[in-house]
């Protein structure tokens, strides 16, 4: 079960990023969703380094790191998405 929570988790962090990140992003999906995983266990590893993996209530501070990580690794990853693609297209 952890695997499907994984899977929409990184699908609502990768939409939320995509969101946040000005203009058009090219990346599918799929991949999408995969940038938003990566910025989930990013995030994850980035609170339990400060600290602030685990507190009563709601762990705000890991969720934001979450944000953080996966705006970065969406935009980046659609960069990279889009450099690859482009050199595909012209050969």
């Amino acid at each position: 079960m952890g695997w499907l929570w994984a899977i929409i988790v990184g699908f609502v962090l990768g939409l939320l990023a995509k969101a946040i990140i000005p203009g058009k992003q090219h990346s599918p999906l799929w991949l999408t969703t995969i940038f938003g995983i990566l910025g989930g266990i990013i995030g994850n590893a980035l609170a339990r380094a400060f600290g602030i993996a685990s507190t009563p209530g709601i762990d705000w501070g890991r969720h934001v790191l979450q944000v953080v990580a996966a705006v970065v690794i969406v935009f980046l990853g659609d960069m990279a998405y889009m450099a690859l693609r482009g050199n595909k297209q012209r050969a």
